[in-house]
């Protein structure tokens, strides 16, 4: 296939950079391939349905700092997609409470914020199949398992993508140079709220945990979700998941004991489930917002930031989209 038959662009991962890439080359009049070994778009925006209701277990909520996100999140909220959640969370140092902190609000959505991911997905075909390989094709083109493109874009974790790169594109695997901490996600649920007086403040939204051996983070999952079930949902501590990663559910008494300690809850829960959630975390920052060769191999994601968050992946993909265009490298 020469350059002039091939498609423009494979967009290999559906989270919320590559549909956010994906969406604004559309909107530039470049039609992508989006190719994704999930069998539902998301990514790390994870949702679990558990007991039929949907709980997230990924990201637990994101931030809005600047345009275009702030635009995008405004559309979502004013069709139901997104809420604004809380802008204040407990701190639990060990097993002890501290001062709240305050700061910017925190968002939600209360299908689970793997919707927002599916919206952008809406007006994009994505293929849900698995890439071993991305390689020069020859031609000044790019061979993404049986489709050859002009440009390829790997929007996913760097471990991920350092996978799919051959040894003749060593100098290009080298720019994935940043790890990611694995998460174990334990979600609870009890017949009623048995942890409402917990915390510092009037109602209990959530947790930062520090200085504890098992877990990182608790969330109360139906204040963030608005339809106030008596769900909780715990993040484990990097080590705790790397120790279980093999087995998540073995992880599963250490991490409810945890739990209920923190927040005083007598009662066990109705029901469990342990998700594991092996790239959770870059542990690394960057300074530019994404790469792209002279030739068109591309990467992107909350990686490609000073701060990754949901907003970073967010933007990663728009400003990767920015340079394909501006490159000239889909025409």
């Amino acid at each position: 296939m020469t350059g002039s038959d091939a498609a423009p662009v494979v967009i290999v991962g559906a989270g919320l950079a590559g549909l956010s890439c994906a969406r604004h080359l559309q909107q530039a009049g470049v039609d992508p391939v989006v190719v994704d070994r999930g069998r539902r778009v998301g990514g790390r925006m994870a949702v679990s349905s558990v007991h039929g209701r949907a709980v997230d277990t990924g990201a637990s909520y994101f931030t809005v700092g600047e345009e275009p996100f702030a635009t995008v999140v405004g559309e979502w909220e004013r069709r139901g997609l997104a809420r604004p959640w809380t802008d204040t969370f407990d701190v639990v140092r060990g097993t002890r409470f501290e001062d709240p902190t305050t700061g910017g609000m925190r968002w939600a959505a209360p299908g689970g914020l793997r919707t927002l991911v599916e919206d952008l997905a809406s007006r994009v075909h994505v293929r849900h199949s698995t890439v071993d390989r991305v390689q020069r094709s020859g031609e000044g083109t790019w061979s993404v398992g049986d489709v050859t493109a002009r440009a390829v874009v790997l929007a996913m974790p760097d471990p991920q993508a350092r996978r799919l790169l051959g040894e003749d594109l060593e100098a290009e695997r080298h720019r994935l140079d940043v790890g990611y901490d694995p998460v174990l996600a334990l979600c609870a649920g009890w017949t009623d709220h048995a942890w409402r007086d917990a915390g510092a403040g009037d109602v209990f939204e959530g947790a930062f945990v520090n200085d504890h051996e098992s877990l990182s983070w608790i969330a109360d999952d139906g204040r963030r979700r608005g339809d106030d079930a008596p769900v909780l949902v715990a993040h484990s501590t990097p080590s705790l998941a790397s120790a279980h990663l093999a087995e998540p559910q073995t992880a599963e008494p250490v991490m409810l004991e945890a739990l209920r300690a923190i927040l005083d809850i007598r009662s066990a829960p109705s029901w469990t489930r342990v998700k594991r959630w092996s790239y959770a975390k870059p542990s690394g920052r960057r300074e530019v917002d994404h790469w792209l060769s002279g030739d068109g191999l591309g990467f992107c994601g909350d990686s490609w930031s000073s701060k990754p968050r949901v907003e970073a992946a967010y933007s990663s993909g728009v400003a990767m989209a920015s340079s394909l265009l501006a490159a000239g490298l889909l025409s």
